[in-house]
């Protein structure tokens, strides 16, 4: 547990960091009006969270930065109410009174209005990706060498794709696992279809079909379907590339490139819909490893009640993260009253 004067310490080095993005010394916070200690008291202080691992020390003789650990307890406890100035609140309100008519336009340009404010990535998940269920899945031979996988959605979206059939599989193997399928993933979310497809009938498929391993790969990868790309909204992805942190290109190209994974973002939005209200993910909270040195906060918007889409910010740990989430407070409840309007 930290001591008052260590919270208030902490919190001015977060701030100050954020600010700044250079390592904070004892001597600068001194002379911050809110902080009142000596530069002696606070070096001491600062080493002490140091050794608690809320701080770290990048260089000898520098000032120090905050840890995961320390944007974590700033987050959880220190993080003040971010005020909003009155024209970015025009921004937010503005936005809902245009005239738009459709879902996907709301989610683009909603990501579009995130990223322009924040300077940071904006990710959205479209509220289809969770209303669209498999109706029907068809596996049409065209030879002894290749298939035509067929996806129906209960929204009437048909998605066909050319596989080629393992060596040694019959035609009546590949008609118990269309049977399989259909009997028991009809109606399961398209994005939950590829762990559905291990969790829930895997086990079976190995006790009834003979080449159940080729077979499996094969439903993975139709299953692997571009349906999510249509439906996660990407804005800002290059403003990863304005902060100083990720100013070395070779650092930040793993970032970039998960950024156009579109079935891993999908999963990663898909999996922080399951919470409610807002959640922030700092460094090596996040799923993978390309975003261990970034944060990523969330909020789930909703039609009548029920968490439909997923909004995000993605930028660097050093985040100001009160304002943020004070913007992802106000869209996400906006946009949840105005889908219930379009619906």
């Amino acid at each position: 547990m930290l001591t008052e004067r260590q919270r208030m310490i902490l919190t001015a080095i977060v701030d100050d960091y954020i600010r700044s993005a250079e390592p904070v010394g004892s001597r600068s916070i001194s002379k911050r009006g809110d902080v009142g200690y000596s530069p002696a008291t606070i070096r001491n202080e600062m080493a002490d969270l140091e050794e608690l691992g809320f701080l770290e020390q990048p260089h000898t003789s520098a000032g120090r930065i905050p840890s995961h650990k320390g944007y974590r307890y700033y987050v959880d406890h220190l993080s003040p109410l971010n005020l909003l100035t009155p024209e970015e609140l025009t921004t937010l309100k503005t936005f809902f009174a245009e005239k738009l008519n459709a879902a996907e336009q709301v989610i683009q340009h909603a990501g579009t209005i995130l990223s322009n404010m924040t300077n940071y990535t904006s990710i959205l998940l479209g509220p289809e990706v969770f209303h669209t269920s498999l109706r029907h899945f068809g596996l049409l031979p065209l030879n002894e060498s290749t298939a035509v996988a067929i996806v129906v959605t209960n929204t009437g979206q048909v998605e066909n794709k050319t596989v080629t059939i393992p060596a040694g599989v019959s035609v009546s193997e590949m008609e118990k696992v269309v049977n399989l399928l259909n009997h028991r993933l009809s109606g399961v979310p398209i994005y939950k279809l590829k762990s559905a497809l291990y969790t829930e009938i895997g086990q079976e498929m190995q006790r009834y079909v003979e080449h159940f391993e080729e077979l499996m790969k094969v439903m993975d990868e139709v299953l692997d379907t571009s349906a999510d790309a249509q439906r996660l909204f990407l804005s800002g992805a290059t403003n990863m590339l304005t902060q100083p942190e990720f100013r070395d290109v070779d650092k930040v190209k793993s970032i970039l490139d998960l950024l156009e994974e579109t079935p891993t973002l999908t999963r990663m939005m898909s999996a922080a819909a399951t919470g409610s209200g807002i959640q922030v993910r700092i460094g090596t909270e996040n799923d993978h490893e390309a975003f261990a040195n970034c944060s990523l906060i969330t909020a789930t918007y909703s039609l009548e009640g029920e968490a439909v889409g997923t909004i995000g910010i993605l930028g660097p740990t050093r985040m100001e993260y009160a304002r943020v989430i004070r913007i992802l407070e106000i869209l996400s409840k906006d946009l949840s009253k105005f889908l219930t309007r379009l619906k």
